[in-house]
């Protein structure tokens, strides 16, 4: 099983903080780095600069909103970051939801899973250096009379070198974006995902897999958590309730919340509704008070050496392929040295010792 990390999704405000971190991560043989895309930075300017600075470690789009970008800027940005990084990008795709898609966007949030593999399909022709000619439901290429365009419209074929083997990885969480994933992607960048009920998230991927001819040994399966080394779970627990809280409560509205949903389907249905409508209502301390400090548990990686050694494997075991590590620490050192001790942890399992 490999590692990845992040960036944070808000505001990187010390770039030479963020530079250690990529470099510490490479040095600790950490696969890839993502750069998150909410309302602060893009997903792309930020990887540029770290691949500069770095020569081993892959970097990830995590992840380019779907809609936010036509799909052949899409892969153009991708073809660029891949060619500079002597093909060391991964190219991370996902729908968002409506709050950010229309309120920070302007953008109608319209059947995104359609949407995200059309952005695929005509990614790969580009990919695969083609002449570009395609006809979805959101995107002709070139554009026609019919739907608006002048006629004048030619059929191109990207200038960049081609990179038939770039990976596409989708976040998806409901169970027609994860079917999708499995016919159309490389890669799942999992959240919400408690590792004895995987099948949640694995069945329908694996189904879509097999609808594509394909298996799910073909797709890179990456979901993690926070990692914290502590004596003290439950003192642990307590502390992430809060960023579960608004999880669940924040990140989306009362009717549409594709977090709260994956957590219900996992068994906590009741749990999260009340949260949600804690939440939802104003109510943000009680929200916070509600989240069982089972659920917190079983969605992270905190405890003693032993504690986190026996999780790592529990994720192993449910078929993830990339721990997407969370290292706790309240400074670029400190979450080095819990990355550190979680990549021993990793080499010892992948040893089998």
């Amino acid at each position: 099983m490999k590692a990845s990390v992040g960036l944070n999704r808000y505001a990187i405000e010390d770039w030479e903080e963020a530079t250690e971190y990529a470099v510490g991560a490479e040095k600790l043989g950490v696969d890839s780095l993502w750069s998150a895309e909410a309302w602060a930075h893009d997903a792309a300017t930020p990887l540029a600069y770290l691949i500069a600075k770095t020569s081993t470690l892959k970097f990830g789009s995590g992840i380019f909103q779907v809609g936010t970008r036509t799909p052949s800027l899409v892969a153009m940005t991708a073809m660029t970051l891949d060619s500079m990084s002597g093909g060391r990008f991964l190219l991370g795709l996902g729908t968002s939801g409506p709050q950010v898609i229309e309120g920070w966007h302007g953008i109608r949030f319209k059947r995104p899973v359609s949407h995200t593999k059309e952005i695929i399909e005509v990614c790969r022709r580009i990919f695969n250096g083609e002449k570009l000619a395609y006809e979805g439901e959101f995107w002709e290429l070139p554009l026609s009379v019919e739907r608006g365009g002048t006629g004048l419209g030619k059929a191109l074929r990207s200038g960049a070198p081609v990179c038939p083997n770039l990976p596409i990885y989708v976040a998806s969480l409901g169970p027609k974006n994860l079917f999708m994933t499995g016919a159309y992607a490389d890669g799942w960048l999992g959240t919400s995902f408690l590792p004895e009920a995987a099948e949640t998230f694995l069945k329908p991927i694996r189904d879509g897999a097999e609808s594509a001819g394909r298996s799910i040994s073909d797709i890179d399966i990456a979901v993690g958590g926070t990692v914290r080394f502590t004596d003290d779970i439950e003192q642990a627990a307590e502390e992430l309730k809060p960023s579960m809280a608004f999880q669940i409560g924040a990140m989306g509205s009362r009717t549409q919340n594709f977090y709260a949903d994956a957590y219900r389907r996992q068994g906590w249905a009741d749990e999260v509704t009340k949260i949600q409508r804690l939440w939802i209502d104003g109510e943000r301390d009680a929200a916070r008070r509600e989240v069982p400090t089972e659920m917190v548990i079983n969605s992270s990686v905190i405890g003693t050496s032993a504690d986190i050694a026996e999780k790592l494997k529990a994720y192993k075991d449910a078929g993830v392929n990339t721990f997407r590590v969370g290292p706790y620490g309240d400074s670029i050192g400190e979450r080095l040295d819990t990355l550190a001790e979680t990549m021993k942890i990793l080499t010892d399992l992948n040893a089998g010792r």
